[in-house]
C-alpha cells in the first residue's frame, strides 16, 4: 500500500469512516428506543442478576438445588420443551391449512387462534379448569396433575408458531413450486428444499416465543394444577412463594436461571434455522 505525498512529504492516511445513514433525526430516534428499551428491560434484568448475585455463588446454587424447587424446575422446562415441539408441528400444519386451503367456517378460526392473546391469563384457567377439572363435562380430568400443567402450556401458546408462519407461508410463490413439480420432484423434496428452507425462520421465532411464554406462565395454570409439590408446581410459583415468604435473592436465582435457559434456547434454534436454510 503506497503513502499519498505532497509537496515532497508523506502524507498520514485516516482510516475510512463507517458507511452508515444515522440522520440527526433517526440519531433521537434510536437513543429515545434504546432509552425505552433500557428502562423496560434492560435494567430490569440486570436488577434481578444483581439480586441473585448479591447472595452469591452457594447460595444461589443452593436455591436452584432445593428438591423442590430443583423438581419445579424441571416440570417446567420439560413441559415446554415438549409443547414447543408439538406447536411447531401443528402450529405448521394449522398456519399451511389457514393459508393454502379454503373451506366454510376459515374466518371463524382465524379469531379462535387468537384467543389465548386476548384472554387475561387467570381467565384462561377458569376456562380450563372448567373444561378439564373435576366433573368435566368432556370426561377428560387433568386437574392437579402435571398434565394440566402441560395443557394449560398448549393453551397459551398456539397462536405463536401459527401467526409467525402463516404470514411467511401468504408470500411464497407457488409457481415455484409448481416448476419443481413440473421438473419431478416430490412433494416431500419441494417441502425440504424449497418450503421449509423458507419457513425456518418463522418457525424459529415462534418455537422461541412458545417456550419462553410457557416457562414464565403462571395465570392459566395456577387454577386448574393445584401448585402441589413435586406432581404439579412449577418454576413461576416457586417464584412467587419466595417473593411471599420474604426471599427475593431466592426468587430472582430461579428467575435468573430461566431467563439463561431461555436466551440459549432462543440461541439454539436461531443456529438451526439458519442451518436448515443454507441447506435448502
Amino acid at each position: 500500500m503506497t503513502t499519498p505525498v505532497q509537496e515532497g512529504r508523506p502524507v498520514a492516511t485516516r482510516p475510512a469512516l463507517l458507511n452508515h445513514n444515522l440522520t440527526a433525526s433517526s440519531g433521537i430516534g434510536l437513543g429515545i428506543s434504546m432509552l425505552w428499551f433500557s428502562l423496560l428491560v434492560l435494567i430490569p434484568l440486570a436488577a434481578v442478576i444483581a439480586t441473585a448475585a448479591a447472595g452469591g455463588w452457594d447460595e444461589f446454587w443452593r436455591t436452584i438445588t432445593n428438591e423442590q424447587t430443583s423438581s419445579a424446575i424441571k416440570l417446567t422446562l420439560k413441559a415446554a420443551a415438549l409443547v414447543t415441539l408439538v406447536n411447531i408441528v401443528i402450529g405448521t400444519a394449522i398456519a399451511w391449512v389457514l393459508v393454502r386451503d379454503k373451506f366454510w367456517g376459515k374466518g371463524l378460526l382465524e379469531l379462535i387462534i387468537d384467543i389465548p392473546f386476548a384472554l387475561p391469563t387467570i381467565v384462561a384457567g377458569l376456562v380450563l379448569l372448567s373444561l378439564y377439572g373435576v366433573n368435566s363435562p368432556l370426561g377428560i380430568e387433568v386437574a392437579n396433575t402435571g398434565d394440566s400443567v402441560f395443557l394449560a402450556f398448549l393453551f397459551v401458546t398456539l397462536p405463536f408458531i401459527v401467526r409467525m408462519v402463516q404470514p411467511v407461508l401468504e408470500e411464497l410463490d407457488e409457481d415455484v413450486e409448481e416448476a419443481a413439480a413440473s421438473l419431478g420432484a416430490s412433494r416431500v423434496t419441494i417441502f425440504r428444499r424449497i418450503i421449509l428452507p423458507s419457513l425456518a425462520p418463522a418457525i424459529a421465532a415462534g418455537a422461541a416465543l412458545s417456550f419462553a411464554r410457557a416457562v414464565g406462565e403462571y395465570g392459566s395454570l395456577v387454577l386448574l394444577s393445584g401448585n402441589l409439590p413435586f406432581k404439579s408446581e412449577v418454576a413461576s410459583v416457586r417464584i412467587l412463594s419466595a417473593i411471599e415468604n420474604d426471599n427475593r435473592a431466592g426468587a430472582a436465582s430461579i428467575a435468573t436461571l430461566l431467563l439463561v435457559i431461555s436466551l440459549l434456547v432462543i440461541i439454539v434454534l436461531d443456529v438451526v434455522q439458519r442451518r436448515v436454510a443454507r441447506r435448502g
